[in-house]
């Protein structure tokens, strides 16, 4: 006899990203820290559904989570690096780590977590100078991994969550409140098991894949009139100019935004504050000319601050430009969109570049909608918002 898959789409929750039938966020407490925790996760992480470095970004009010490799150029980091009150220290196992509970001081520190297969976070610590150059600190786990469900390399290796519960609690003096972090943890990990059994005992032999539809998010679906677009280029030092690269972090120079339901549009260049870098101006099409005829960066997210609404939903591609606007001080409202992670995220699939992706929605045309390579790229972005408005993907 053959059994058919017909089950509804999995509703997924926008806070944990898991589906709701594996949501753990009504398990979720809120620690507030004297210790500054900056956790870089590596890209492939960012889609492990058991993963738990954004459970513990979730319960850290005092703590940020970005994803990428390359960590020299990035404004986010240098920023989080740069509080003279935090020393920063790297989490990381190494024969020149000092152990977490040998600290001569006590006090506010800034604690840089690599989220990612121990391959990966070798690799990214080695490839960064950056991260190499951070003193580091080390531990001894109390007891063996609770993550039965996924199998460490060595015995004495945990997770994200249950290595900042340790250290945490030996920073801030507490150990027995940051148990509290391994809560969702051990409730995400029943649930697995409950579910695993579940589908166990549940025949399904040749069973027939039943194509889905695309669930896009209701923010996005229902408030299609406070959509706005935006993206954002840099001046950016390439990785090969060295000192360079680690002096001249990457700075706003060119934003644009569209507002989808009026077709209001902004377009405000800023002039660099550190040297032009050789390729800045061939890479995102303005002069160098025009770049060093723009404004202050402060007049740029001035007169951001008068066209943005709070209420507005914000939708980029990628992380990196809205990045780029809040180190410069500029003002983000509170509900925002990454449309690369959330179509990577839907679909399942790589996706490309923006025009790859573009090419693959049916009836899409974009025309450039501001100056410079940004505009051309603002008029894709506007493309794909307004199919993700419509509730229309490629599947």
């Amino acid at each position: 006899m053959e059994h058919c898959d017909t089950r509804e789409p999995r509703s997924v929750c926008e806070r944990c990203r898991r589906p709701q039938s594996t949501c753990y966020c009504a398990f979720l407490p809120s620690l507030p820290t004297d210790t500054k925790v900056v956790v870089l996760q590596h890209p492939r992480e960012r889609d492990m559904s058991i993963g738990t470095a954004r459970m513990a970004h979730l319960c850290l009010p005092n703590s940020e989570l970005h994803v990428g490799v390359d960590w020299e150029r990035s404004a986010a980091l240098h920023r989080a690096l740069s509080d003279p009150t935090r020393p920063a220290m790297l989490l990381y196992p190494s024969a020149d780590a000092l152990d977490i509970g040998q600290l001569p001081e006590r006090h506010p520190m800034t604690l840089v977590v690599v989220d990612g297969t121990w391959a990966n976070a070798k690799k990214m610590v080695k490839q960064n100078p950056i991260l190499t150059a951070l003193p580091r600190v080390a531990f001894q786990p109390p007891k063996p991994s609770e993550y039965r469900i996924r199998r460490e390399p060595k015995p004495h290796c945990v997770s994200t969550v249950e290595a900042l519960a340790h250290v945490l609690g030996v920073l801030e003096g507490q150990p027995d409140r940051f148990t509290q972090l391994l809560e969702p943890f051990r409730r995400m990990i029943d649930r697995q098991i409950e579910l695993k059994e579940l589908n166990q005992a549940v025949p399904c032999r040749h069973a027939k894949k039943v194509k889905r539809p695309v669930e896009i998010p209701t923010g996005l679906r229902e408030r299609a009139g406070d959509i706005v677009c935006v993206v954002g280029e840099a001046n950016a030092w390439p990785y090969c100019a060295g000192e360079s690269r680690v002096r001249y972090p990457d700075e706003l120079v060119h934003w644009v935004a569209f507002r989808l339901a009026t077709g209001e549009s902004f377009d405000c260049v800023a002039r660099p504050r550190a040297p032009l870098a050789l390729n800045t101006a061939k890479h995102i099409e303005l002069s160098a000319e025009a770049l060093n005829a723009g404004g202050s960066i402060e007049e740029l997210c001035a007169a951001w601050q008068r066209f943005v609404r709070t209420t507005d939903v914000l939708c980029s591609w990628g992380c990196y430009a809205t990045s780029l606007l809040t180190a410069a001080g500029g003002f983000l409202p509170p509900e925002r969109f990454d449309l690369r992670w959330l179509s990577k995220s839907l679909l399942k699939r790589k996706l490309g570049s923006m025009d790859q992706f573009l090419e693959g929605l049916e009836g899409a045309s974009a025309v450039s909608l501001a100056s410079g390579r940004a505009g051309a790229r603002l008029g894709q972005l506007v493309q794909i918002a307004k199919h993700f408005s419509g509730g229309t993907l490629p599947v």
